[in-house]
């Protein structure tokens, strides 16, 4: 189970990741990270379609 993350916790991990990677990284690691799970959502998405077509053959 997760934990209550609070306001005060998301400012303290905001400000240590400001501090780590500075204000003109954050955006394009943010960018970055957007595009990995959008790719990580479509191999899903393409494996669970093969996982049906392989079914659909051995029904026939």
């Amino acid at each position: 189970m997760l934990p209550n993350i609070g306001f005060t916790e998301i400012l303290l991990i905001g400000t240590v990741a400001l501090l780590i990677f500075g204000p003109k990284r954050i955006p394009e690691a943010a960018r970055g990270l957007g595009k990995a799970f959008k790719s990580f959502k479509e191999g899903l998405k393409e494996s669970a379609q093969e996982d049906e077509k392989k079914k659909d053959k051995g029904k026939k």
